[in-house]
């Protein structure tokens, strides 16, 4: 049983047929031999007919056996390949999720602590000044310092200097901006108080509020300033 295959049971039926006709060819006082095709793949591989017929169920069962053996095999590698590239899909869908989420969470904890220094600012902002007549710098640098956060007010300070240098009734000869921020028109500064053209805690108020809910911050503001000299 040492070359037993496939290829033997098919050799096996024509060797078959061939001894028939050679037993036949005796009986008859032919002297024909088999033919030599069918003595050529008889010499290539072990046949059926030779093997003892108690273990020709056997050959044809192991035979079967590996040949579901070989099937079982390519199905286990298709699943296999199914599987990995299953996993490699919901890999990247999890992994664009979690871009997601984080994306989200880190917007969401960004408007938190933007509304939280918003909300800080005002309750640090003091709801008014005693009005007076006329103002210094040093007087209204004073209440800016009051208004404005420690960490802005520098780049707040910046941006007052270069619209305005703190005069508080400054006004652009060519297109009518006015106070400390240079508010174009100066009428606007009206939504925080009708004493605009003469408070500069009132324009402090609006020029901080300018800044914050267009830029973000007046350091973001000065930066913007800087690389347009415009705000």
């Amino acid at each position: 049983m040492s070359r037993i295959s496939v290829r033997g049971f098919a050799v096996a039926s024509a060797t078959a047929v061939t001894a028939v006709g050679a037993v036949t060819g005796v009986a008859s006082g032919s002297t024909g031999q088999p033919s030599s095709d069918a003595e050529a793949l008889a010499s290539d591989s072990t046949l059926l007919a030779d093997i003892p017929a108690g273990q020709q169920a056997q050959v044809q069962t192991a035979s079967l056996t590996q040949q579901a053996d070989a099937q079982a095999i390519a199905a286990d590698a298709s699943a296999k390949k199914d599987a990995e590239a299953s996993a490699r899909k919901q890999a990247a869908e999890d992994a664009v999720a979690k871009q997601k989420a984080a994306k989200k969470a880190e917007a969401d904890a960004k408007a938190r602590k933007e509304a939280e220094t918003k909300a800080s600012r005002a309750s640090e902002r003091p709801a008014s000044f005693p009005v007076q007549g006329s103002y210094t710098i040093a007087q209204i640098q004073a209440m800016a310092t009051q208004m404005v956060p420690s960490g802005q007010f520098q780049c707040f300070s910046n941006i007052v200097d270069h619209e305005s240098s703190w005069n508080y009734k400054a006004v652009n000869a060519s297109s009518g901006a006015y106070g400390l921020f240079q508010a174009l028109p100066g009428s606007k500064m009206s939504t925080v108080g009708s004493d605009w053209q003469t408070n500069p805690a009132t324009q402090i108020k609006w020029g901080l509020n300018y800044m914050d809910s267009r830029y973000g911050s007046p350091c973001e503001a000065w930066s913007f300033w800087q690389a347009n000299h415009w705000y």
